[in-house]
């Protein structure tokens, strides 16, 4: 008898956690601030070239995985906006911001004017090791709240292990009109 009222009272506690747990979540996804950056997109009506095929042409990316990347890209700048630590982004969202900045307009006077009502700069590392340590724990714990913000886990294709997402620092622009790319077999 004892033993199920402990069960019992486990149970509860549980439920009463992931009830409030919920509660958290959705408070967070029906903020203001989430429903404009949920709402907005970067792609301009009657244009040739769109932000997202632009993103995925110069990633090397489908445009589904681009649109995918700019929706986890309103997540992080949620994340950015909402939170008193630093966050970082895994390397696809932090291709979504780089080509955001080169569209100036669109990022300052619309995105961070309208949308965010409030800038929103990037700083990148310094180099270093301990700039390395630093963008390394501050991205795990990007990817900790968001799971706490958005009721799941970061999806790891757009948001890989750090050992991953920091492994590699050897990038350059390519013009693939002048040079074959082969990738290398790992």
């Amino acid at each position: 008898m004892v033993a199920e009222m402990a069960v019992a009272a486990a149970v509860v506690v549980v439920v009463v956690a992931i009830n409030l747990y919920h509660s958290l979540t959705m408070n967070n996804l029906t903020d203001p601030l989430w429903q404009r950056i949920k709402a907005y997109h970067p792609d301009k009506p009657c244009v040739a070239l769109t932000f997202s095929h632009r993103l995925a042409r110069e990633n090397g990316w489908s445009r589904r995985f681009a649109l995918r990347a700019i929706e986890e890209y309103k997540r992080f700048v949620y994340l950015a906006c909402t939170g008193t630590q630093p966050v970082t982004p895994s390397e696809e969202v932090d291709q979504v911001w780089h080509l955001h900045l080169i569209y100036s307009k669109l990022y300052w006077d619309d995105f961070c004017g309208e949308v965010l009502q409030r800038p929103l700069h990037h700083t990148p590392t310094e180099g270093g090791n301990a700039e390395r340590a630093k963008f390394h724990l501050h991205y795990e714990q990007t990817k900790q709240r968001y799971l706490e913000t958005f009721g799941e886990a970061p999806p790891p294709d757009l948001w890989p292990p750090a050992e991953k997402r920091f492994a590699s620092g050897n990038w350059r622009w390519i013009n693939l009109n002048r040079f074959w790319l082969i990738p290398r077999i790992i």
